[in-house]
């Protein structure tokens, strides 16, 4: 077969993302926080753009417009010598009239900011390391232990082996076992073990429990006080339930995870993007903006692009490019948030009941009957409610919380209005469970039923996947000991 080479038209049809488009779907999908980011990021790269005030007075609006239209003879000599003006020019004119520019110090002593005095939360590792300054192990040893602190998690345990120790300091495994043994002395107690039955028998050393009936469950008979098989603890070591119930209390008040309370976690703050008030008998939908930055187009860089003279000095393709990018930002802008409206408007009417009544109301909703609602594709939908929230007066919820699946009704109505929302089934097994006799928790089976006598069709699998996504334990686990 001859191999050649030829030229070949073919008529294909294809979608071809622009850039603003790609754009336009970018900002879509973006929450608050990242939208601002990105809108101050815009505004640092295209000189077109700026932050408009959030007060701007109209009347000093006006006075600013006609003054410069009077002006608008000077307003090209302005701009011609702004193009023109140099670095060096600018040095010179500070420099001739005796301003400091900034090289020498004018008699003031600038103060340091507040945020210098704000003190920082120390961590775990910096709380072991501050005891072990105090402690009077050798100069070997306190090196080994500080190396051994490095190997412990926010939960206060020991994530390398002894092995790995030996072999990453280059040291016996003696010295390695006593820098454990020092760390392991410090607080909070049950720190730099390697499994949760030592953290515990670490505890139980500083409160002279050791030898105890409390060590030995501790360390034989964890999967049985899991399960709460009390008469089966009893019946091994030939005691009374109540000796059992009394060690089980010790081993309650134990901490499972000691270097918790000194994790440096940062608490971050859900900002609603909607606000949903209820006005009479209406809703209204309230875009929140409050921290998105509001931008215009600069008047400044519009006149240098409208001014020909300018143009010797100034790309004029760079400004005609800046230019409609601020403006196709600026119309993207708009246009999310105009989808924005849309979607929540449309949420608003098939969930009404929802936020008239409460979660027990929940209508069952899919992306599908919003995008056919408002004539807009699905995957806009998906990306509008992907990473935003809604403020009502039941809450802060995230968007998708008002699209769940529907469970049919015990007597096969398979309309909408007969189906129960997931959702609301989930916050009706968290309620139940929340009111059952801890001596006698419910079973699976028995919420099952439960729900039967509702009219509301649910199969035990699906009751305990529910069950476990609320990250709910099964009744066993849930049983108080008597």
């Amino acid at each position: 077969m001859a191999l050649e080479t030829r030229l070949e038209t073919r008529l294909t049809q294809k979608l071809v993302l622009t850039p603003q488009l790609q754009l336009a779907i970018k900002l879509l999908q973006l929450p608050q926080l990242e939208l601002t980011q990105a809108i101050n990021q815009e505004m640092i790269e295209n000189p077109f753009l700026e932050e408009q005030p959030e007060e701007v007075v109209q009347g000093e609006e006006q006075v600013v417009e006609a003054k410069s239209d009077s002006d608008s003879g000077e307003s090209e000599v302005t701009v011609d010598a702004m193009t023109t003006f140099s670095v060096d020019d600018y040095f010179e004119e500070r420099g001739s009239d005796g301003r400091d520019l900034g090289y020498f110090n004018n008699g003031m002593v600038e103060k340091p900011g507040f945020e210098t005095f704000l003190s920082s939360s120390s961590d775990l590792a910096d709380y072991l390391k501050w005891q072990l300054r105090f402690s009077n192990a050798s100069d070997e040893l306190r090196e080994l232990a500080e190396m051994v602190i490095g190997n412990i998690d926010e939960n206060g345990y020991l994530c390398a082996t002894i092995k790995e120790l030996v072999a990453l300091l280059n040291v016996s495994s003696a010295k390695v076992q006593r820098a454990i043994a020092l760390v392991q002395s410090f607080d909070p107690h049950g720190v730099c073990a390697s499994s949760l039955q030592e953290c515990l028998v670490i505890q139980l050393r500083f409160l002279g429990l050791e030898g105890s009936l409390v060590e030995e469950m501790i360390c034989n008979n964890l999967i049985e006080l899991e399960k709460k098989k009390y008469q089966a603890i009893a019946k091994q070591y030939s005691v009374g339930m109540e000796e059992v119930l009394a060690a089980v209390k010790v081993i309650e008040g134990l901490e499972p995870k000691p270097g918790r309370n000194y994790a440096n976690t940062q608490v971050s703050y859900v900002v609603p993007d909607v606000f949903i008030e209820k006005v009479g008998d209406d809703y209204r939908i309230i875009l929140n903006d409050e921290h998105i930055p509001r931008i215009r187009i600069s008047g400044m860089y519009r006149e240098l692009l409208q001014n020909k003279k300018a143009f010797d000095k100034v790309d004029k393709q760079f400004l005609i490019d800046k230019y409609k990018s601020a403006l196709w930002l600026m119309k993207s802008l708009d246009e999310r948030n105009k989808t924005i409206y849309r979607v929540t408007e449309s949420m608003l009417k098939f969930q009404t009941d929802f936020f008239e009544k409460g979660v027990q109301s929940l209508r069952p909703l899919n992306l599908k009957v919003i995008a056919e609602d408002i004539s807009m594709h699905e995957s806009n939908i998906s990306r509008v409610t992907s990473n935003k929230y809604v403020s009502c007066s039941h809450g802060v919820f995230p968007f998708r919380y008002f699209f769940s699946s529907s469970l049919s009704r015990q007597d096969g109505d398979s309309r909408q209005d007969g189906d129960v929302s997931s959702t609301s089934v989930k916050d009706l097994i968290k309620k139940i469970i929340s009111e059952e006799d801890r001596r006698n928790p419910l079973t699976d089976l028995k919420i099952v039923e439960m729900f039967k006598s509702q009219n509301i069709r649910i199969a035990r699998r699906t009751l305990a996947k529910y069950r476990e996504e609320l990250r709910i334990p099964s009744h066993t686990k849930r049983k108080m000991a008597d």
